[in-house]
């Protein structure tokens, strides 16, 4: 047996505990985002109970390794060589491009993945031998692929997306209406019933979709139920309702009971059919490997893999405990989760996608169809219905994304959906209904309002088009790999093994870089929690981003002196982002104002005024520092010595100004407030000299430098924008902290 062959197994191996890194971390939102959305236990329980169901799962997922054996090709079409590249093409491919979405923090399928992976790795294949083989053509392709398979997939994911998005919504909507958001008077007469249907729906999902390949299950009894279905669940629900009614009266919460369930009965179904994605190709091809070997020969064709195969129960452990491993210490899965939680949550907070004129156009289509709703529905009916979908006061409301009667809901919905899809062998996809569901409930729960959902329906058509490039990536990229390595041969393998590995190792050591710089970017404000901590929060966002804007001004000029590019573009860089948290404070002040609940209006209004002239002074930041690094990056000529030293006059004075509003910002001693009027004062006349002194020049030297004197102009008025609004924002902010602690007190 050749060495290359043997690499080859070892690398796939590796890819395989790769592969499980990576589609763990971006399919745990399939089975957690639930119970983490409404806190129904200590994430560390949540964990352990995925865990358990992860467990379970592999132990029993066997029965689904002939996928990628022979679900997309015929592998009796293909050599022992052009098996082993086509298996290597396919995981580099797929590990690269999971991890690429984790690093984007979006969801997706490692089904699809997988599946196409498979399709372009064997097309890359089947044209290979084609090309080298003259009594084979284009119209023998069909000979190698299983073309149907494809088809049957794309179906899926289109069935997947208008059913759990329409499922989600209904049931939630109708829930709400039961309900309501104070639902605990409600739910002690009726909720072990309601949640009986979703406990018999999570039950039906574990055992005939969960362990459906497993073999614990006898024949005869999934065959009945696979006739009977309605039955099946009836009796289910009759069963679960009257055990979740006597634990009710035990004063057990049951939506708990319910919630845990379905987070472990999607985790056992996800290990059960979905760890096939990440290890069924390098056992696949450790198989081959083994038929090779035990033949004799290296040209063997593979039909041989055709016949069933069951997974060493060694491996699937190890491959369950790596799940497991990854499930708590992976930092990617808590970023692909967020994604959903933002999209879903009842909260005000900063929205992560932006608006585009799709969603534009949706959310006018919405209200005009809301209009017409209203003009038909009588008024009595549609003001109940408000009722029930008013949402609790900010007072009464957990940091919970959402509460546990939709976090019931999304487990129930899409546990029926798999269930009743699987029943009638339609190929749902886990994380297509998982994140449908979530998203037609919120939608449903009125958690996407005017004020969110143009922004929101921008992340649903971000994650579902991604989706799509899911299918056309992996089946592109599988492709390019696996005919560079039928082209290269030995020298392929190991450069292109090799470029994985760098990607994968540079993406890793990148994460925990990302999340240092995410916590950082948190802001102190959004960490507070009591009024205390919040006004605080203010103060010290104050005092920081004056000392950042002092620096910023310096190092700007400096650098326009110097003619120092690589400065200017940093400090681009640095203002741009001290504008956009200027501007994110501004969009996000109506909670900030609700977390300072004891203040009165006067607090308040100065408040707002402080965070409006915060917004004005980075502003004047920005058309500084932008100018300036076009200027010099544009390569036009310089500042002549005259605007440098009337420049450095004006610094000076800025420099002095601005050390003096930030040490009273710091010590919150505002007795010299007067000084500082008569410095910008005086820093003013220093400026109307300075723009006096340039026109002189410009008359009497025609040729002075058009860009340059512009320059100096828009550095001159944008300083002046700067101070005078620095200068407000100190008054402000002393109004702001006398009104805080001494109200009553007269102003100045």
């Amino acid at each position: 047996m050749s060495p290359l062959f043997t690499a080859i197994v070892i690398i796939l191996a590796i890819l395989a505990v790769m592969g499980i890194v990576v589609g763990v971390a971006n399919d745990a939102i399939n089975f957690l985002n639930s119970a983490i959305g409404s806190k129904v236990a200590p994430r560390r329980t949540i964990l352990w109970i995925a865990a358990a169901g992860i467990l379970v799962g592999t132990l029993t997922s066997s029965g689904m390794m002939e996928v990628a054996r022979s679900g997309v090709f015929y592998p009796a079409q293909f050599s022992f060589p052009e098996i082993m590249m086509l298996f290597l093409g396919m995981m580099l491919g797929n590990v690269l491009l999971l991890d690429l979405y984790n690093t984007l923090g979006l969801p997706t399928s490692t089904t699809v993945s997988m599946v196409f992976g498979l399709l372009g790795a064997a097309v890359a294949t089947a044209l290979f031998r084609i090309a080298a083989d003259p009594a084979f053509s284009l119209q023998d392709l069909s000979q190698f692929i299983n073309t149907g398979k494809a088809m049957v997939i794309i179906a899926a994911i289109l069935l997947s997306v208008a059913f759990a998005f329409i499922a989600g919504l209904i049931y939630m909507y109708v829930s709400r209406l039961i309900f309501s958001f104070r639902y605990a008077p409600v739910f002690r007469r009726w909720g072990a019933v309601w949640c009986g249907i979703s406990l018999s729906g999570i039950l039906y999902f574990a055992l005939f979709k969960g362990l459906k390949s497993s073999g614990l299950i006898p024949t005869s009894v999934s065959e009945y139920v696979t006739d009977h279905v309605l039955l099946t669940l009836l009796a289910f629900w009759i069963v679960a309702s009257i055990v979740l009614w006597l634990f009710q009266r035990m004063r057990l919460n049951i939506m708990r009971i319910t919630i845990l369930s379905g987070t472990f009965a999607l985790a056992l179904a996800f290990a059960g059919n979905d760890l096939v994605n990440f290890i069924g190709v390098p056992l696949a091809s450790f198989d081959a490997w083994q038929i090779a070997r035990d033949a004799g020969s290296e040209t063997i064709m593979m039909g041989a893999l055709e016949a069933p195969a069951r997974a060493n129960f060694l491996i699937l452990l190890v491959s369950g405990l790596i799940m497991v491993l990854t499930l708590f210490f992976s930092k990617k899965s808590q970023h692909v989760a967020e994604t959903e939680l933002s999209l879903a949550s009842q909260h005000e907070e900063e929205e992560r996608f932006g608006s585009t004129f799709i969603s534009r156009g949706l959310v006018r289509l919405t209200l005009m169809a809301n209009n017409l709703w209203t003009g038909i529905v009588p008024a009595r009916v549609q003001k109940a219905i408000d009722r029930r979908f008013e949402p609790l006061p900010a007072e009464e409301r957990t940091s919970a994304q959402y509460d546990m009667i939709r976090a019931v809901v999304n487990l129930t919905a899409a546990s029926v959906l798999i269930a009743i899809g699987t029943s009638y062998k339609l190929p749902l996809s886990t994380t297509y209904v998982v994140f449908m569901v979530a998203m037609g409930s919120s939608l449903a729960d009125r958690t996407w309002g005017r004020e969110s959902a143009v922004y929101r329906i921008t992340g649903v058509m971000a994650v579902i088009s991604g989706w799509f490039i899911t299918a056309l990536g992996g089946f592109l990229i599988a492709l390019a790999v696996t005919a560079l390595l039928l082209w290269g041969g030995w020298i392929a393998v190991v450069a292109l093994t090799a470029l994985c590995a760098w990607l994968l190792i540079r993406s890793h050591r990148k994460t925990p870089e990302l999340k240092a710089e995410a916590e950082k970017a948190l802001l102190p404000l959004e960490k507070a929690e009591t009024p205390d901590e919040v006004l605080c929060a203010c103060i010290g966002e104050v005092c920081n981003t004056m000392q950042e804007v002092t620096r910023i001004y310096n190092r700007t000029l400096v650098a326009v002196f110097k003619e120092n590019r690589k400065v200017l573009k940093e400090m681009v860089r640095d203002s741009n982002h001290l504008f956009e948290e200027a501007r994110d404070r501004k969009y996000n002040i109506m909670p900030t104002l609700r977390r300072l609940q004891r203040c009165d209006i006067d607090t308040g209004h100065f408040y707002v005024q402080v965070v409006d002239y915060l917004s004005e002074v980075t502003k004047a930041l920005i058309h500084i520092t932008r100018p300036a690094f076009e200027h010099i990056d544009n390569n036009h000529e310089g500042m002549s010595k005259e605007q440098i030293v009337d420049l450095m006059r004006v610094n000076d004075q800025v420099e002095e100004i601005f050390d003096k509003i930030n040490d009273m910002l710091a010590t919150k001693d505002f007795s010299d407030l007067d000084l500082v009027l008569e410095m910008r004062d005086r820093l003013f006349d220093t400026i109307v000299e300075a723009i006096k002194s340039q026109l002189r020049r410009i008359n009497g030297n025609p040729s002075t430098s058009t860009r340059a004197s512009v320059l100096y102009l828009t550095i001159l008025n944008e300083t002046k924008t700067m101070v005078l609004q620095s200068r407000n924002l100190l008054k402000s902010q002393h109004y702001f902290l006398e009104a805080k602690h001494e109200l009553g007190s007269p102003r100045k």
